[in-house]
């Protein structure tokens, strides 16, 4: 009887953040105020040069658009609350909002994972398909695969919020954490959480599992073809088309494959939140760094500002849409035909015909 009467429904829940920091509170805050704004400002920048610069109409940037996009969300939703705690030792929130931010915290993990299948998916069909990447990912194709990695990641969640959040919590509504994150908010509980924690794993096994594996297998394939280059500047400008994307993925499933295969004992909750910082603060903010170091398309919309200014619209004669793109796979497929061509000579030829900007997605 006693047990049953401690088993109240909280309904607010406190985050005890990074504890006692000893008077270097005010720095960190400094530190991780910076690092979200130029984080911000960084992806910001991505979608005005995506969206302004017409040359930057084709499949990979307009998946890098919708990545910036789902970054500046991702942080949004944990880094506000992460300040919050640097200044306070204990930081309440009510039930309802600790559930909201793990729904889209989870939710925008979910797309990440969907989405950075597709960008991978989009370079396997840019290296080994080239003769037929302009009719498979054309506007429409891309349209429907953006979509679908929106809807699943959000809906991804769902069955995992409900069976987490009819759990009957304690009396104690502690969290050691900077956020509401799926283990602390489990180790509230006081009744069985085996079944949570199986929907947990089937979740994770469906919505970050199978898109990790299938970018993995995008890079097997892709791999294999940039081996059947022939020449050395070949091979580097093959991979090069990639390195970018492929670093990003190496990075976030990498951090979280330490933090969620970090044992969950109590003597390690320090270091597993420290670990946290490294998905939830890093990644972000070296992900605008990765994606426009070295891109001369990006770097070169300052010249396309100008031109604007000037008064001479770059969009005239601008060729590289979807529409340009469908065009040179006809030429392309009315030059040669059905014959079998080497892919280094269908990489070249289609770099030949590719519009201006194109050339450093596809050269090789």
């Amino acid at each position: 009887m006693v047990e049953e009467e401690n088993m109240t429904q909280i309904s607010e829940i406190v985050l005890l953040g990074f504890g006692d920091l000893h008077g270097l509170q005010f720095l960190l805050f400094g530190i991780f105020l910076t690092i979200y704004v130029m984080t911000l400002i960084g992806n910001f920048v991505i979608l005005t040069v995506v969206s302004a610069d017409c040359s930057l109409h084709t499949p990979m940037y307009f998946f890098l658009g919708h990545f910036s996009f789902l970054e500046i969300g991702y942080t949004t939703t944990i880094e506000p609350i992460m300040l919050r705690t640097l200044l306070s030792a204990q930081v309440p929130i009510s039930f309802l909002a600790c559930a909201c931010q793990f729904y889209f915290f989870a939710s925008l993990v979910a797309t990440e994972c969907f989405f950075l299948a597709v960008m991978s998916y989009d370079r396997y069909i840019a290296i080994c398909n080239p003769l037929h990447y302009s009719n498979i990912m054309d506007f429409w194709g891309c349209f429907q695969l953006a979509a679908a990695s929106w809807l699943a990641g959000f809906l991804a969640p769902i069955l995992l919020m409900i069976f987490i959040f009819r759990l009957t919590f304690c009396s104690a509504n502690e969290i050691d954490h900077f956020f509401c994150d799926l283990k602390p908010i489990m180790k509230l509980a006081c009744t069985n959480t085996q079944v949570a924690e199986m929907t947990s794993f089937i979740c994770t096994s469906l919505f970050a599992l199978a898109p990790f594996l299938l970018t993995l297998a995008s890079y097997i394939h892709i791999i294999c073809a940039i081996l059947r280059i022939p020449s050395t500047t070949g091979k580097q400008r093959a991979f090069s088309t990639c390195s970018s994307h492929l670093t990003v993925v190496s990075l976030y499933y990498g951090t979280l494959g330490i933090v969620y295969g970090f044992p969950s004992m109590p003597q390690y909750e320090g270091v597993l939140k420290l670990l946290s910082l490294l998905y939830t603060v890093f990644t972000p903010a070296v992900n605008p760094i990765i994606y426009t170091l070295r891109n001369k398309d990006v770097k070169g919309h300052e010249a396309l500002l100008k031109r604007q200014w000037e008064g001479r619209s770059y969009c005239e004669t601008c060729a590289c849409t979807f529409k340009q793109q469908r065009k040179t796979r006809d030429r392309f497929k009315k030059h040669w035909g059905a014959r079998e061509v080497d892919l280094q000579l269908q990489l070249s030829w289609e770099l030949a015909l590719s519009p201006p900007g194109y050339s450093d997605q596809m050269k090789l």
